[in-house]
């Protein structure tokens, strides 16, 4: 097939080299239309991610992360000819193909063209919906985001990445629809996104604006998070899907760390809290535990697992009579296993379950004769949290197969893990982040419909936000075990120099 990339040749990016080197591995002739489109972003938004870089210390040569914003001349694109008179299908990123004997997709931002159109979304703190369009009928969609909420070039940067993995996910059939979102349970809702159409003059006034503002508002506290307890008495939060009357109580830290992602298990009797122990003086995490006995912990989380890089998410569970752990490593590139020899501490490692893969937040469930394996996957850069991928075994221990259909969902409002997969009746109900408005900002509850080598669907049936029940900013996990319901999240605290969580 013989594809065009239509793109503003006007300001070719890095993003516009990585789309095409993508495309051009599925096997297609490609092709680019460089003519200048007029629907980039204001030069104004250059002195903002200047800023922006010099602030929060971004990298210079490639303006952070991969480097996805960053200009390249028009000769980059030289190895790609130019569009042929008819070719199978374009790639509209302009906005502006209008072939009536050809297939063309267009891209648009909550229904508007163009990369300005993308910035103008970020800078309105919406969570971009990305849609692909041929006739009018969506053929792939995703709800874009970013763990850098309020840097607007690392945003850019991680959209830019997903818009990416959006177009390549929709030549093979993947990333149709994202689910629908129900109301949150209480206050702290995104702003509504706007009506369909072009990004206009006076859009465009307003955007240029809002760089003005932004750059006079460069600034961020850090979030010191924290963990809440109750015993649930019978009814959880699957069960009353709202935070609980009596409220929580939280697992008390000394200042110079805090402690999220907490995941309980009941061993031999014993109640046993796990959590990443982040130590803000080192920039990075252990891995800690503590015990519960009726009234609540005993003592405070020790070290159990340590290693030269970040760990999270100690996601544990018993099986052949043994405890095992898949701690979140993606720092380190792999999915990894471990086994107690000596519980709660002792850790051996006994697999490597994936490696080369930037994924977060591993979580396994055992369902349909097989075990699989959910994470979100910094898939070609962008962000950590809104693209989840699968893979199933026929054992916990492996070999793992990554699903035909990756990723089976793009959608920063239910895509990454928080928790643990529970089964109630006939019912896998899943927790799941909704960073809509930042990382880990509310906590989702969806019931998977469907779970197979076919694909993955999800209804998200609940929203749960921070509130007078559960201050602070953040709702990012849910887990429990032994009669104890266990979150985190976090509050406004000074800001330590420390590096944005994963």
């Amino acid at each position: 097939m013989q594809i065009s990339l239509r793109l503003d040749g006007d300001c070719v990016r890095a993003f516009h080299l990585t789309l095409l080197e993508r495309l051009a591995a599925l096997g297609d002739e490609l092709s680019v239309d460089v003519r200048p489109a007029g629907s980039g972003i204001p030069r104004s938004a250059a002195a903002l991610f200047q800023l922006e870089t010099a602030i929060h210390g971004l990298p210079h040569d490639g303006l952070a992360h991969d480097g996805l914003a960053k200009r390249v001349p028009l000769s980059a694109l030289a190895p790609y000819r130019q569009s042929p008179a008819s070719p199978d299908l374009v790639i509209d990123l302009c906005g502006d193909v209008r072939l009536e004997s050809t297939r063309v997709w267009h891209v648009t931002y909550d229904g508007a063209s163009g990369e300005a159109a993308l910035l103008a979304s970020i800078l309105a703190g919406r969570t971009p919906l990305a849609r692909i369009e041929e006739n009018g009928v969506a053929i792939a969609a995703g709800r874009l985001g970013t763990e850098y909420g309020g840097i607007a070039l690392a945003s850019f940067q991680d959209m830019l990445a997903r818009t990416a993995s959006l177009i390549v996910a929709a030549m093979s059939g993947a990333a149709k629809s994202v689910p629908d979102l129900p109301e949150p349970a209480q206050a702290g809702s995104p702003p509504p996104m706007p009506s369909a159409g072009k990004l206009g003059v006076r859009a465009g006034k307003a955007l240029a604006r809002r760089i003005v503002q932004k750059i006079y508002h460069l600034c961020y506290n850090a979030p010191h998070w924290k963990v809440g307890w109750r015993q649930t008495g019978g009814s959880d939060l699957f069960d009353l899907r709202a935070h609980p009357a009596s409220g929580w109580q939280e697992l008390p830290d000394d200042g110079s760390r805090f402690y999220a992602d907490p995941f309980p298990i009941l061993y031999q009797g014993q109640l046993t809290l796990f959590v990443e122990d982040y130590i803000h003086r080192l920039g990075k995490a252990i891995i800690s535990a503590v015990p519960f006995g009726p009234a609540g912990p005993l003592g405070r989380p020790e070290p159990v697992l340590d290693l030269p890089y970040h760990l999270s998410y100690p996601f544990v569970f018993e099986r052949d009579g043994e405890v095992w752990m898949v701690p979140e490593s993606c720092a380190n590139g792999t999915v990894d296993l471990y086994r107690a020899t000596a519980f709660p501490g002792g850790w051996v490692k006994e697999a490597t379950l994936l490696s080369g893969v930037v994924a977060s937040d591993a979580t396994l469930v055992e369902h349909g004769g097989a075990w699989w394996l959910f994470a979100t996957v910094r898939d070609g850069g962008g962000a950590f949290s809104d693209a989840l991928h699968l893979w199933s075994a026929p054992n916990f221990r492996g070999p793992w197969t990554p699903h035909p259909k990756n990723p089976v969902l793009i959608d920063i409002a239910s895509a990454r893990p928080a928790g643990r997969i529970v089964r109630r009746g006939n019912d896998l109900l899943r927790p799941v982040q909704d960073c809509r408005r930042s990382y880990g900002a509310a906590l989702g509850i969806a019931r998977i419909s469907h779970l197979d080598l076919i694909g993955m669907e999800q209804v998200v049936e609940t929203i749960l936000n921070p509130g007078a029940l559960w201050s602070g900013r953040k709702l990012h996990t849910l887990n429990e075990a032994g009669g104890f319901e266990f979150i985190d999240g976090s509050a406004i605290a000074p800001r330590w120099k420390q590096r944005t969580r994963d």
